[in-house]
């Protein structure tokens, strides 16, 4: 079982965001930390759950949450993680102090992804960030030198402004500053979003797409779309492996016997009820697609068992057309920017 936890929390609310996140509303952290509390002590009981195996804290922005309800939200959890493989936590450069670093660590996190996006300052200004160059190079160097030996640096692209060389500094100076991951994410416009108004700030750029992806595989191998590590992050892996999941906070998602469970997305009405959800019933098909969409666009793969005879015919013209290979039961994708178009063709 894997564990997802959400922090709301943000000082700024980026113009390309459309995760579920608040600003201003700090005041509510213990409150917050309080029914959040409420809902883990009320799920793990619920679904029988004894431990997990990884640990994902994700937002908004958690490096905003105090340390006192960290620590709250960790005396919680303890007793379900003592064979834990590893946590996660992601944080902004800005609100992520040296000592904020050692608190988390201390506290048992044994991996940072930072949401730097870019080092460059008109690219970060274009993005809407509040972080400047010097405190995303500070905030990678300083997890190192507390001792988090696995840390990961967010990379964005295909905006308008990019170029090949504003990319390739980008991804030089996150390389040279101790990561052993990076998430590079093509810019998306979504909707209920400023950019949404301005859809001509995404470029939509093959090449640069492709550029980005060489020049990171140099050094660090591509294991799924948008992702890059020498160290893999198991958390990710536990979900594109279609394992179970439990998502605690506003707008948490998990996945339980093949159920997806969707925990209530206002802040405000969270903290009031923070039990209450809503389920969905995946059937086969649901399932079946699921699995054939996350195992092409990762390095998981597609199970052939899993494909019926219709989908594994389809599978094995692509092999013929060397798109994908075939391994051991296991379909692998070849080009994972044609996942969707594999998916697609194969799981139809």
């Amino acid at each position: 079982m894997l564990l997802y936890i959400h922090i709301p929390f943000c000082d700024v609310k980026c113009p390309y965001c459309a995760f579920s996140s608040f600003v201003d509303k700090l005041d509510l952290q213990q409150n917050y930390t309080t029914a959040l509390i409420k809902q883990f002590k009320y799920d793990v009981q619920k679904h029988n759950i004894k431990e997990f195996k990884t640990i994902f804290i994700g937002g908004g922005t958690p490096s905003q949450l105090d340390i006192k309800y960290l620590e709250q939200i960790f005396n919680t959890i303890s007793p379900y993680i003592k064979s834990v493989e590893e946590i996660t936590i992601e944080a902004n450069p800005n609100s992520s102090s040296k000592q904020w670093l050692q608190d988390v660590k201390d506290l048992g996190v044994t991996r940072v992804s930072f949401g730097t996006q870019s080092f460059h300052p008109e690219k970060l200004k274009f993005l809407g960030r509040k972080h400047s160059r010097d405190d995303g190079i500070n905030a990678l160097t300083n997890a190192s030198l507390v001792g988090i030996k696995n840390i990961s640096s967010d990379l964005i692209y295909e905006c308008d402004i990019d170029n090949e060389a504003l990319l390739k500094e980008d991804i030089e100076l996150a390389l040279s500053l101790n990561v052993n991951h990076i998430s590079a994410y093509s810019l998306t416009i979504e909707k209920n979003t400023p950019f949404y108004k301005t859809p001509e700030k995404r470029k939509d750029n093959t090449n640069l797409a492709k550029f980005v992806i060489d020049k990171i595989s140099q050094k660090l191998p591509m294991y799924e779309i948008s992702n890059f590590g020498t160290h893999k992050c198991k958390h990710n892996l536990g979900y594109w492996r279609y394992e179970d999941y439990l998502g605690v906070g506003n707008s948490a998602v998990g996945c339980i016997n093949n159920t997806r469970i969707y925990q209530t997305k206002g802040l405000n009405e969270y903290i009031k009820d923070p039990i209450k959800s809503k389920q969905e019933i995946l059937n086969t098909q649901d399932i079946n697609l699921e699995k054939i969409f996350l195992g092409f666009r990762s390095v998981i793969g597609v199970d052939i068992n899993i494909l019926s005879p219709k989908q594994q015919k389809r599978a094995n013209i692509l092999v013929d057309e060397n798109k994908l290979y075939f391994q051991d039961n296991i379909f692998y994708n070849k080009d994972f920017l044609l996942a969707d178009e594999i998916s697609l063709y194969v799981g139809q």
